[in-house]
């Protein structure tokens, strides 16, 4: 029961922090655009970090 449990928040931590986003990333890649004869090979790593990073970061991030 504790390994579940510290399984579970370990996952949540990683969610909230993003450090789970690529493999959430290829998980939506193969349950949407794996099927289509159009779609593309999905990102490496590397390259899924730099365009996510890219777009939290370019342009102007306030309010005001």
């Amino acid at each position: 029961m504790r390994a579940y449990w510290l399984k579970q928040v370990w996952q949540r931590i990683r969610q909230l922090s993003g450090d789970d986003a690529y493999e959430r990333y290829l998980a939506h890649y193969a349950d949407t655009h794996a099927g289509q004869p159009e779609a593309h090979a999905p990102l490496s790593r590397a390259e899924f970090f730099k365009q996510w990073q890219d777009q939290k970061w370019t342009g102007i991030k306030r309010c005001c």
